[in-house]
C-alpha cells in the first residue's frame, strides 16, 4: 500500500476516536497527492503555492469521503 493509501486508512474514523490525528493524517495524505502530482507532472513544475492553497480543501475531501454513513 502507498503512502497515501496507508495515511487515508489512519484518517478513517474506523482506525481510531482521535478527531486531531485523524485530522493530521488526512493531511499528510494531501501531502503525498500534491508531491505525486508534482513527481509525474509533465511540466516542469506544478504551482506549488496554489497547490498549497487547496491542502485544507484537498484534507476535507479526504476526511468526508472516509465518513462512515
Amino acid at each position: 500500500m502507498s503512502d497515501i493509501g496507508k495515511f487515508a486508512v489512519e484518517a478513517s474514523e474506523y482506525s481510531h476516536d482521535d478527531k486531531g490525528r485523524q485530522r493530521a493524517y488526512a493531511v499528510a495524505a494531501a501531502l503525498e497527492i500534491i508531491n505525486s502530482r508534482a513527481a509525474t507532472s509533465g511540466q516542469a513544475s506544478i504551482n506549488i503555492e496554489y497547490e498549497l492553497s487547496k491542502l485544507s480543501s484537498y484534507a476535507d475531501a479526504i476526511q468526508k469521503a472516509l465518513k462512515a454513513q
